[in-house]
């Protein structure tokens, strides 16, 4: 059996919208609506949030959040530690976050990967000029 902890992280879904008034830039708060795109429950979603939230902070005060911290983690979200694993495994797989050197950290990965999808359907699909994009 593979634990929460140690299962693949390498993709998630993801809910894509088509009507512009739902993009996440028109959103009065954008990280949420992120969030609830990745995660199908609200708590989850707002648990998800603050965990980003918390590794900018730490990021930004030069004190990394480090994988060994788990415990206190779980407190402070509120969360089980199964439950717990699950987000960060969904933001993970997402490439969001990294844990690269056992140290939590926000990732360009989910940005990269959007941007090339885009421009793959621009281009194959669409047949336009990435100039007009």
């Amino acid at each position: 059996m593979t634990l929460v902890k140690d299962a693949p992280r390498t993709s998630t879904s993801f809910i894509i919208r088509s009507d512009a008034n739902a993009r996440v830039t028109t959103s009065r708060d954008p990280f949420y609506e992120l969030m609830r795109r990745l995660f199908q429950d609200e708590s989850t979603a707002i648990r998800g949030q603050r965990f980003l939230e918390m590794i900018l902070e730490r990021e930004a005060s030069g004190n990394p959040i480090r994988t060994s911290e788990w415990a206190e983690l779980l407190c402070e979200l509120g969360v089980s530690r199964s439950s717990f694993y699950a987000m960060r495994n969904k933001l993970l797989g997402s490439g969001m976050i990294t844990n690269k050197k056992k140290v939590y950290r926000v990732s360009g990965q989910f940005s990269k990967d959007l941007v090339d999808m885009a421009r793959w359907w621009w281009v194959a699909v669409l047949n336009r000029d990435l100039g007009g994009m």
